[in-house]
């Protein structure tokens, strides 16, 4: 059974944190690291302006909920990320991330 990662839950929904790997074939949640950090493969080249709002779409796909719930509250230059969900437990939140992971 997969490992539980660390999901947080707050006033309005919860968070979790994101390690990105640019210019894959294609996007996909891959795995999970020791600090229960997800691990994401985006299909963007890392300059590519768009490519948070490429992980933001991926992400609302997957987690089933509009693009407008779904935002980067920290490391929006970086690899690493933090996203909030609004109005999604962490329960919720963990049971669709690992439906995804490839």
């Amino acid at each position: 059974m997969p490992r539980k990662f660390v999901l947080h839950d707050g006033k309005r929904g919860s968070a979790l944190a994101l390690r990105i790997t640019p210019r894959a074939e294609r996007n996909q949640i891959v795995g999970l690291l020791a600090d229960g950090t997800i691990k994401v493969q985006l299909a963007s080249d890392p300059s590519d302006e768009n490519a948070n709002q490429i992980l933001l779409a991926y992400l609302s796909e997957v987690l089933g909920v509009p693009k407008t719930r779904v935002e980067i509250v920290a490391g929006e230059s970086g690899r690493d990320k933090l996203i909030s969900i609004l109005d999604m437990d962490s329960e919720t939140a963990h049971d669709r991330i690992l439906a995804h992971v490839e």
